[in-house]
């Protein structure tokens, strides 16, 4: 099956109907089934820290999205551990020149353990790593 990484610039589009990127990224969710996302803990975090100081209701569908996340069988969520975020704190050292976040490190860190090469990103970090972003423009 299709493995794609899920990074934090899909979700949150996708909860978002205000996000510029909403269509694009709910249209581009019909269009890539049969597959099988996967996405971290840490874009869950980066997710729900970049909703923190939004409206009463957009925390809550956030909020909401990362249960069904969770709860998903076609969504894996890979789970921090000391030895991935050492992993990608490694890479960010390694990198110091990209600007780089943690999380990218350890997003691109999973990809390459796992053999994947796509990811549901507008973030041109992973591009320059060699990972094929689905939304370039």
């Amino acid at each position: 099956m299709r493995l794609i990484f899920a990074d934090t610039f899909y979700w949150i589009a996708f909860v978002n109907p205000a996000d510029a990127w909403y269509r694009r990224v709910r249209q581009a969710f019909k269009q890539l089934e049969p597959c099988k996302l996967i996405t971290t803990d840490e874009v869950l975090v980066e997710l729900l820290a970049f909703y923190s100081k939004s409206g009463v209701q957009l925390r809550q569908r956030v909020a909401n999205l990362v249960r069904d996340i969770l709860d998903s069988p076609d969504i894996e969520v890979k789970q921090q551990t000391h030895e991935s975020f050492l992993a990608g704190l490694t890479l960010y050292e390694n990198r110091l020149d990209k600007g780089y976040s943690l999380t990218d490190c350890i997003s691109m860190n999973t990809m390459r353990q796992l053999g994947i090469i796509e990811v549901l990103t507008h973030d041109k970090h992973f591009s320059q790593e060699g990972f094929n972003i689905l939304f370039p423009e």
